[in-house]
């Protein structure tokens, strides 16, 4: 039987993204596909998922950024592709905030505001709490009602949020967010391991 490696779905690529979700995945014992990151993103599906076989342990956070591309942009199309790719399991998904214009949105089963509260109603890109139930605007969210996603938090905008979820802080809103998907999921965190920054690196 093929094994699956677990994966955590991450609508934002920017730097300050790179850094809050590298920190959380050190933490809990995932990796954190570095090369992902980008704005938008350069990697094509294909190349991320052979990125994902490679790590030696999971679960591992891919990052996706369409950069504002109106409908289906890089971004969504690489996401689309990993998400129902035969060897991925997703476990969920980060439906990042975003400012945007293009009236991109998605529907969330919960979103964690800036304050760490988890909320059934939207947050917008400082993580505070929107006035609809259940949705968020977001730059390349775009196909997540699309897929069989098990749980999608609607969250701010990683890494910034007003300095609430800076990487030098830990990423505390990030990280909440994570460990929401993997108790849903019955997930545990991967192997702590003293060369995790090495694994970030090789996975760069």
């Amino acid at each position: 039987m093929m094994e699956k490696r677990r994966v955590i779905l991450v609508t934002d690529g920017d730097e300050f993204a790179c850094r809050a979700i590298e920190q959380v995945a050190a933490e809990i014992g995932g990796r954190c596909i570095s090369r992902s990151q980008g704005n938008p993103t350069k990697l094509s599906g294909e190349q991320l998922v052979e990125l994902i076989l490679q790590t030696p342990h999971d679960p591992v956070f891919v990052m996706f950024d369409d950069c504002g591309a109106l409908g289906e942009g890089a971004g969504e199309q690489a996401l689309r592709y990993v998400a129902t790719h035969e060897q991925i399991e997703v476990l969920g998904a980060l439906a990042v905030a975003s400012n945007t214009h293009q009236h991109e949105w998605t529907k969330v089963h919960v979103s964690i505001d800036r304050d760490g509260v988890i909320t059934e109603y939207g947050v917008d890109k400082e993580g505070v709490r929107d006035l609809e139930i259940g949705r968020i605007n977001g730059d390349t969210v775009y196909c997540l009602d699309q897929l069989n996603i098990p749980l999608i938090v609607g969250i701010g905008d990683i890494g910034k949020m007003g300095y609430r979820d800076h990487a030098k802080y830990g990423a505390p809103i990030t990280r909440k967010a994570v460990e929401l998907i993997l108790e849903r999921s019955g997930g545990h965190a991967g192997k702590r391991k003293e060369t995790d920054s090495a694994d970030r690196e090789e996975a760069r």
